[in-house]
């Protein structure tokens, strides 16, 4: 591993001076194998007719492929707020863009059965073979985009077309169910209902609704954009007559309490077939490179990135974690200036692409796969695998008085005692506030505080600083009077004046906490839970039982002087589903010789 103070992708970026200016733009419908016609928006370097032909990055989108602009609307109104940061840069250099509103969404006809339904796969394979016949196309495709867009790019690598030679999959799910919907086996209630408004606001194109959402807010917009041949919007009313069947976001999460529970009208529609990792294979993992970019405070889709990277065995893989969050819109570090943490993870994606579709040397591989950014050191790192190769493990132990120390502890019998608090949250400025298109510029500002209605064990200020990098896992010996319950564990910085600073956390459902064998292409991080129905088991009130998990990935540096918080409660109320509901758990965590609940860091070697 090697510090990288001068990881500077945007320097690739300035180098490759634009070659065109404009564009030439049509759209159409293309019909698929169903009968089912999608919208597909073609963007092309240059405002000249020339032959010739272009790699082609693809984008599949239910946001909308572009906005229809209101009559009078000024010039230089964004038609296209779902792909223009992609656009500028890669339109310039040579690129062409291909960008479809999936079926059910947009200008596309069809309905929306699921999230990311299998149908949609299905589409994918087909508007590639479409694209590489086209003229204006030289048969190299690239898929991109975020958080939807990301996990579609996926879908679209796992058919292992020899066309598809990269891609890139920003802020997006490995595992649906638990990096989105029930991360830790606890429903994000919060996110479920905002997001299935959102949806529902684009899905059928209602424009009050739609403006609660900054991303698609504007005075000056008048909803999806209708292909060309459209020319009285027609075709476009009667796609969104189409998408009044649409799922339902709330009814369609709630039939998936376990992993392995399917739709009560499809029994062979799971939580897996909506997952990018249920389609991975060794076939497309190795002949696709895949970069995957994350941040710190991507909900939990850092651990995505993670999963995602683990699998993958293409040489050509690669891991950027940075301190930012969902679609690296905000910078995540509460000491960072960058206003723009975007560029980086732009720049990349384009260096990737050049180096896999236009076949030029970039010096990416000059370069060791993972970079990653630590927060208070405020500095790029490398590694040559995550987590980094010089990882080693830490333990703190739970002791008397609220303390953590590297001793285990001797006592034979000792528990401390906490009384839950339905009263505890987060916050509305959080990792989960921009999963639903909530604009966050500062993140967690007013965490000082909250934990005066936790269970918090605080370390003895740090000696030396500190680079914790990785998922830390945190191991409870727990009591409870009830017979499930809902675990929320927050890692905090304490500095030398006594204020706490939000590091990460994690989350789980304590009726899953048996330990079991690894499933599909789900690469184990941390204590492994199947998340399934016949693995499930309620708590006995009164007995002792061992419940460990993970927490979120970070990389940190706690500077000396400052102290390690770990803190304990049993609801994050501004976000999560509370378990049980309408009963409010008491706890005891064990802290004795045979139960003995603790935390583990993972800790970088003080040399680079």
């Amino acid at each position: 591993m090697a510090d990288t103070p001068s990881f500077n992708p945007e320097s690739w970026v300035a180098m490759r001076s634009p070659r065109f200016e404009g564009q030439r733009l049509f759209s159409r419908y293309l019909t698929m194998r169903d009968g089912v016609r999608l919208a597909i928006d073609v963007h092309l370097p240059g405002t000249q007719e020339r032959p010739e032909s272009f790699p082609v990055i693809t984008f599949f989108t239910p946001y909308y492929r572009r906005m229809k602009l209101k009559h009078g609307a000024p010039d230089g109104i964004e038609e296209c707020p779902n792909i223009a940061v992609f656009r500028s840069l890669l339109l310039a250099r040579g690129y062409a863009l291909v960008a479809v509103d999936v079926r059910g969404s947009g200008a596309s006809f069809g309905v929306r059965t699921g999230l990311r339904s299998p149908s949609e796969r299905e589409d994918y394979l087909e508007i590639v073979d479409w694209i590489t016949a086209q003229p204006w196309s030289n048969g190299a495709i690239g898929v991109t985009g975020i958080s939807y867009l990301g996990a579609a790019a996926d879908f679209t690598a796992s058919w292992a077309h020899p066309a598809v030679k990269a891609i890139v999959p920003h802020s997006a799910v490995w595992d649906t169910w638990s990096n989105q919907l029930y991360p830790g086996g606890v429903m994000c209630r919060r996110l479920v209902k905002e997001y299935g408004n959102l949806m529902d606001a684009l899905d059928d194109d209602v424009a009050e609704d739609r403006d609660k959402f900054p991303y698609f807010k504007g005075e000056h917009y008048d909803g999806p954009a209708p292909v060309d041949e459209d020319t009285e919007g027609h075709l476009l009313q009667a796609a969104l007559e189409e998408h009044r069947a649409n799922f339902d976001m709330a009814d369609f999460v709630h039939q998936f309490v376990y992993r392995d529970r399917p739709l009560h009208t499809q029994p062979d529609f799971t939580s897996a077939t909506i997952s990018p990792y249920h389609y991975a294979n060794r076939e497309a993992d190795t002949q696709t490179p895949v970069y995957t970019i994350s941040g710190w405070l991507d909900g939990h889709y850092a651990r995505g990135a993670a999963q995602r990277f683990m699998w993958q065995r293409n040489a050509g893989k690669r891991l950027m974690l940075g301190a930012w969050d969902h679609g690296a819109r905000s910078g995540s570090s509460p000491f960072q200036t960058d206003s723009r943490p975007q560029g980086k993870a732009l720049a990349e994606t384009l260096r990737f692409f050049d180096e896999h579709l236009m076949g030029m040397k970039t010096g990416l591989y000059d370069e060791p796969p993972v970079q990653y950014y630590t927060v208070g050191e405020e500095c790029w790192h490398s590694a040559q695998q995550w987590p980094p190769e010089t990882t080693r493990w830490q333990t703190l132990y739970f002791q008397a008085n609220h303390r953590l120390t590297h001793q285990p502890p001797t006592m034979a019998d000792a528990f401390d005692r906490y009384v839950g608090d339905y009263r505890c949250g987060t916050g509305n400025q959080t990792r989960y506030n921009r999963l639903y298109a909530q604009n966050v510029e500062r993140y967690y500002p007013d965490w000082h505080g909250r934990d005066q209605r936790m269970l918090c064990y605080t370390q003895e200020p740090f000696e030396h600083d500190t680079e914790v990098t990785g998922h830390p896992v945190v191991r409870l010996y727990l009591k409870s009077d009830t017979q499930d319950c809902a675990l929320f564990v927050y890692l905090e910085d304490i500095d030398t004046e006594g204020h706490s600073t939000y590091v990460t956390e994690g989350v789980f459902r304590a009726l899953h906490r048996r330990i079991s064998p690894p499933i599909e292409n789900l690469p184990v991080i941390g204590p492994h839970h199947s998340y399934r129905e016949r693995d499930a088991r309620y708590l006995i009130p009164g007995e002792c039982s061992e419940i460990a998990f993970d927490l979120l990935p970070t990389s940190w540096l706690f500077k000396a002087g400052h102290r390690l918080r770990i803190a304990i409660a049993l609801a994050d109320s501004d976000h999560f589903s509370r378990i049980p509901d309408g009963v409010v758990p008491t706890i005891e965590v064990g802290r004795s010789a045979i139960f003995a609940s603790a935390l583990e860091l993972p800790v970088i070697d003080g040399s680079r």
